[in-house]
């Protein structure tokens, strides 16, 4: 959940009334938030960095509030102001306003956009009076929606702009990086676009950002009508048309390669700071009623959702409600949206509690349970559980293998973090070997097992990948341990009740890796790797690991392995 630092003076004025901790503690979870922390500036240096660094720091009070994820227009302290007023007094109503004395702004958007960041949207606030706080607050809101429903500015960048230093109608286009000269935010000369990518290579809050078009043959641009560029969408402004306290009327763009997301951040701008537009939905009380377990009135539902910022009213029928949703209540985009808030303004607490009409009895999932029962019988051969990441490097599941990352189907990270987590796991292997080696100072033989998911390729399936159940296990000793794991193998089988043999039972046969095999390759010691077969199908391996592995792995001792799909058994 996002977390929104305010101060407690400030927003207790903008109230209108000042609050205990616990009071405000107690308004706050009737509004479904959380106040997380009551903290100062001074303590969190303190806290972070020592005593001596904290000197001089601001002693004033913050409140730290957990927000939902899906409300951005709590974001800042004008929306939780609003939020928390409405909560106890009236919903407000947005529209839009024509200017009063010219033709509304235009932005253009040309067909060479498409290639890098598809979708603008534009806004202007006029008449705007800044302060010092209002300032911060507008500044950090953006900041909170760049890290939110941004998405670190991948789907949405936002630009704001003095409108009295430039004129439309504003032009957003696409050129390449040589083309592109401005000066940009705070620098004291122009540049190309292909001198910014460099300079802000070593700038600690830009170069998060570079990735974003860096490779493309176009970067994106916005210029006025008389050439000056505004910006250069997700990077940088142009310092010509920066805001301060003194702008009074605002322009804010909005580029984007996600237009719903683009929208939203739109709209969560602009009613921050001043009134827009509305939608309408139509649900029945008995709806609500029905769905949050409650009995309460037409009426007094209507009212319930009003203090929820969902201006409400009763139909004509008397059952039907008509809702405005705010374009602020982007998280709202179906009827069970409102009942939820009608259940938050009722209060979850006053609800009464009731036996359930129907009696159902839960099973679990079939997999599931085969992989629990199994659990405790490796546990019972004595072989230790182990519980490894989903996610991993390229180099654990193709190079440290001695396997081609192209022949592992695996799934991989759009933008890593790190590098220990570009892909999806396409073996539980290398996450047990990773572990023999942070424990290979423990007493020896290590046994270790995991049955866990892997991802795996599947152009079949609609997200064009499936998981896939498995069963691994390895042998870690001064020998390697082959008996072992045939033994843990037969174990299994034993388990399952499948007997030995052809046709329905198991059975194993010796696999090299020049033998063409899809479950057998390098990974293992040639001639010391045999395929499983269970009624007439390939169902793993298990054999001597090379040598060339045991070392990539940091091993010292040789090493078997089990490996098995278990899903087969169902």
């Amino acid at each position: 959940m996002p977390t929104v630092s305010v101060k407690r003076d400030l927003l207790f004025h903008a109230l209108g009334r000042t609050y205990t901790d616990e009071e405000f503690d107690e308004l706050c979870f009737e509004f479904g938030l959380e106040l997380d922390e009551i903290t100062s500036e001074k303590d969190i240096i303190s806290r972070e960095q020592g005593d001596t660094k904290a000197e001089g720091a601001s002693d004033v009070i913050l409140y730290k509030i957990d927000v939902p994820a899906n409300r951005y227009d709590l974001l800042c302290l004008e929306g939780l102001v609003r939020g928390l007023q409405v909560f106890k007094m009236e919903a407000p109503r947005y529209r839009r306003v024509s200017p009063a004395s010219s033709e509304p702004q235009r932005l253009v958007i040309t067909e060479e956009t498409t290639a890098v960041r598809p979708h603008a949207v534009a806004a202007v606030l006029r008449n705007i009076t800044f302060t010092q706080e209002r300032y911060d607050s507008f500044i950090e809101l953006q900041e909170k929606l760049h890290q939110n429903v941004c998405r670190k500015r991948t789907l949405v960048a936002i630009g704001t702009h003095d409108l009295d230093t430039i004129s439309g109608p504003f032009t957003y286009t696409a050129k390449p990086p040589g083309d592109i000269r401005f000066k940009p935010l705070n620098q004291a000369k122009e540049y190309t676009a292909q001198e910014l990518m460099s300079l802000y290579k070593t700038d600690s809050h830009l170069r998060h950002y570079l990735h974003i078009i860096e490779d493309e043959a176009v970067y994106p641009v916005i210029y006025d009508s008389n050439g000056i560029v505004l910006s250069m969408p997700p990077i940088i402004n142009g310092d010509h048309s920066k805001i301060s306290l003194n702008t009074k009327n605002v322009f804010i763009e909005c580029t984007a390669t996600d237009l719903t997301k683009a929208k939203i951040v739109l709209d969560m701008m602009v009613t921050m700071f001043c009134e827009y537009c509305e939608e309408k939905e139509t649900l029945s009380a008995d709806f609500i009623n029905r769905k949050v377990g409650i009995s309460e009135s037409t009426e007094h539902i209507a009212q319930l959702l009003t203090k929820m910022c969902l201006r409400s009213e009763v139909m004509s029928d008397g059952e039907q409600i008509e809702v405005e949703i705010p374009p602020t209540r982007s998280d709202v985009i179906h009827a069970c949206d409102i009942m939820e808030d009608a259940a938050m303004a009722y209060g979850f607490n006053n609800i009464p509690r009731t036996t359930p009409r129907t009696y159902t009895i839960a099973n679990q999932l079939p997999l599931n349970k085969l992989s629990e029962l199994l659990r405790q019988d490796l546990a019972a051969a004595g072989f230790t559980e182990a519980l490894t990441f989903a996610l991993c490097s390229q180099e654990d599941i193709a190079d440290k293998l001695l396997k081609n990352i192209s022949e592992t189907r695996a799934c991989r990270i759009s933008n890593p973090k790190t590098a220990e987590f570009q892909v999806a796991r396409t073996t539980l292997l290398s996450g047990l070997l990773k572990t023999v080696a942070a424990n290979r100072k423990m007493p020896l033989p290590l046994r270790l097992f995991e049955i866990s998911d892997v991802v795996l390729k599947d152009e079949s399936k609609d997200v064009g990948a499936r998981n896939n159940r498995r069963l691994c296990a390895v042998y870690y000793n001064k020998s390697p341990g082959f008996e072992v794991i045939h033994g843990l193998m037969d174990r299994v089988m034993q388990l399952l009740e499948i007997k030995p043999g052809q046709g329905n039972g198991y059975h194993i046969q010796a696999a090299d890796a020049d033998f063409g095999h899809q479950l057998n390759d390098s990974t293992f010691f040639p001639g010391r790797c045999a395929e499983i077969f269970a009624c007439g199908k390939s169902i793993g391996r298990l054999g001597v690991l090379h040598p060339d592995v045991i070392n990539r792995f940091e091993l010292t001792m040789p090493c078997s392995a089990l490996d098995i799909d278990i899903e087969h058994f169902l």
